[in-house]
């Protein structure tokens, strides 16, 4: 009997994943009730949410809090070679990009964001935390975090504009050496609360510490991405 639970599920998730890679079940599309979903399958739904969870595993659907389940668009294509910036990534892959203001102000930084810009402890800087969607579909919340020293004012702009773009045009500051880390990790309260998903979601973690045309630590950004938003694709020229 204790491996009929585990069978169950397995057959429930792979008759959705066949609907899903065969069309019927579009990308974007909400999944029937959970408990709707126990009708159709005839099982209980404790077994229902052990198939849901194997297909949010692989990334096919996701569930949004107090929402329900959706099935999941194509991921992004994420280049770290390129040089790019949110707006025009996504918009470069017929994808509609959008970001929402959480926070802006100046606060003490954390002791990693002092190694991260080799900055005395007790420093302050500038914090803009930030949610972007694609196609509508909360994706990632960024919090950056930027050496005051080099963006004087810069809370008072249009912060949902490109940084990039913002710095070039506003201070003559442009990305030069850019180091990137890039783990899988569980979201923390602010970035799960942002992206309307539970505390501890599987997510990419992706810090980018960012130098300028002169070589000088100017900022850094801790992105948290949904786990099924983004694929990591990186071509070496030879």
């Amino acid at each position: 009997m204790g491996d009929v639970e585990p069978r169950a599920a397995l057959a429930i998730s792979r008759a959705l994943e066949e609907q899903i890679k065969d069309g019927l079940l579009t990308p974007g599309s909400q999944l029937p009730a959970e408990r709707k979903l126990s009708e159709v399958f005839a099982t209980t739904r404790i077994t229902l949410r052990e198939a849901l969870g194997q297909l949010e595993a692989q990334g096919l659907i996701y569930r949004e809090d107090r929402r329900g389940w959706f099935v999941s668009p194509p991921r992004l294509a994420y280049n770290p070679l390129v040089r790019s910036h949110f707006h025009k990534m996504v918009g470069e892959q017929g994808r509609v990009p959008a970001t929402e203001v959480i926070s802006a102000k100046q606060v003490p930084a954390s002791s990693e964001v002092c190694h991260l810009l080799n900055m005395p402890g007790l420093s302050r800087v500038y914090q803009i935390r930030r949610a972007r969607r694609v196609d509508g579909r909360l994706v990632l919340y960024v919090e950056h975090y930027l050496n005051p020293t080099y963006f004087p004012g810069i809370l008072s702009f249009d912060l949902t504009r490109s940084l990039t773009e913002l710095y070039e045009q506003e201070y003559d500051i442009q990305y030069g050496r850019v180091r990137f880390e890039i783990v899988p990790t569980a979201l923390h309260s602010e970035a799960a609360t942002a992206l309307k998903v539970v505390r501890g979601s599987p997510a990419l973690r992706i810090v980018r510490v960012n130098r300028d045309q002169h070589g000088r630590l100017i900022d850094c950004d801790l992105e948290f991405w949904r786990h099924d938003a983004l694929q990591v694709s990186v071509e070496v020229p030879d």
